[in-house]
């Protein structure tokens, strides 16, 4: 970005993620990314092939229960848990129609599979076969941030309506940041998001945003302190509040920051009214310390506790 003053963290960049673990997961994701190379547009395509080996499931709907002792005997090591493997290639566009105001378009064409893993396991009751998915989708989005990679201030609202093989897909979020002291950071969302007509299971299991679909609900961009995909259900509302404090601080330099948080989040079942409400929500607590380095370099470590076991996660990003 040269020594301009600008939001976003590169012009254009590509990058190729390569990964694999001792358990079976693998993934390859190439994506490209161009926010700022041709003024007023913003272009991406993104091309993943991921294997999940070890993805928990729990059920369906919001009321699903843990029980550490579930998986204590012969055989049922993997009962909360599921292989899926996916196959994807999405691509969006955006263009800026005045000031922070922008619209969204894009589409994506998907392969998901899900693998009963040996032993016994929840996944054997609600067992589907593959899913072959392409989607169209649109969407509005108001975006005041100083710095999208380590906002200090700003407004981010998106309103995203997308339609698949059989079902439609309506996601809406708010982001708030405010910078009330010199090295304090304070930030909050609220997000919902209602699929109708008949959602498989690997798309109740995802929650869209304009950046690219998160593992909803539960894990490090939704609720931390849950498992991944901890909960399920074709509706979703998701809330948070963290305050973020510099210990190190040479501004948009170098920023070591400590930091807590409070999230919460429920979903709704097939026939549910999607609703603001704190009548089963399911909440955690957390924090933990975060490097910003330059413009466009952020690594979090972070653990988070619900009524559940303890979590501890690492990532590249906010979670909101």
């Amino acid at each position: 970005m040269g020594f301009a003053d600008r939001p976003e963290p590169s012009f254009g960049r590509v990058a190729l993620d390569v990964g694999g673990s001792t358990q079976g997961s693998r993934m390859a994701i190439l994506d490209a990314q161009a926010p700022a190379y041709w003024d007023g547009w913003r272009v991406g395509l993104t091309l993943s092939f991921t294997r999940a080996n070890r993805l928990g499931y729990f059920g369906q709907g919001n009321n699903t229960i843990y029980d550490r002792d579930s998986t204590d005997g012969p055989g049922r090591s993997y009962f909360y848990r599921v292989g899926r493997s996916n196959r994807s290639a999405r691509f969006t566009v955006q263009r800026r129609v005045v000031g922070p105001l922008r619209v969204l378009a894009g589409g994506s064409l998907e392969h998901t599979a899900f693998r009963v893993l040996p032993g016994t396991n929840l996944y054997q009751r609600d067992s589907t076969g593959p899913f072959n998915d392409r989607v169209a989708r649109a969407g509005v989005i108001l975006d005041t941030r100083d710095l999208e990679v380590d906002p200090h201030r700003g407004l981010f609202a998106e309103l995203l309506v997308g339609s698949g093989r059989g079902y439609t897909r309506t996601s809406s979020s708010v982001r708030a940041y405010v910078h009330p002291l010199d090295r304090l950071i304070l930030a909050g969302r609220l997000g919902a998001e209602r699929i109708t007509g008949t959602a498989p299971l690997a798309v109740q299991q995802t929650m869209e945003t304009s950046d690219g679909p998160i593992v909803a609900l539960g894990g490090a961009r939704s609720l931390r302190g849950y498992y991944d995909a901890r909960f399920v259900g074709p509706g979703k509302i998701i809330g948070g509040i963290e305050a973020r404090y510099g210990v190190m601080w040479s501004p948009r330099l170098v920023e070591l920051k400590l930091f807590a948080f409070y999230d919460a989040g429920r979903v709704f079942g097939p026939g549910e009214d999607l609703r603001l409400t704190r009548r089963g929500l399911h909440s955690a607590l957390g924090g933990g310390v975060s490097l910003a380095l330059l413009r466009n370099t952020l690594v979090l470590l972070e653990a988070g506790k619900g009524t559940e076991p303890a979590q501890v996660m690492f990532a590249s990003t906010w979670s909101f």
